[in-house]
């Protein structure tokens, strides 16, 4: 996939964000959102772009983890 095909997904995913969280209906805004982030999931997982994979994969070590609370 080309680069500006990459960049031109990603500007239509953070469109469909902002549509989606400015939405007064609940269920289309968070349809918006879903499609959103399908289509960040396909920039960077089919257009084997290093850069976006490599941003994915520092964003997700990143992430808190999960406490396990023992009973």
């Amino acid at each position: 996939m080309p680069w500006w095909i990459s960049l031109l997904f990603l500007a239509i995913s953070v469109a469909l964000w902002m549509s989606g969280r400015n939405n007064p209906d609940d269920v289309i805004g968070l349809l918006e959102r879903i499609l959103a982030a399908l289509l960040i999931f396909v920039v960077v997982l089919v257009s084997q772009n290093l850069v976006l994979e490599s941003m994915a994969l520092i964003a997700a070590l990143r992430l808190p983890f999960a406490s396990r609370s023992s009973l």
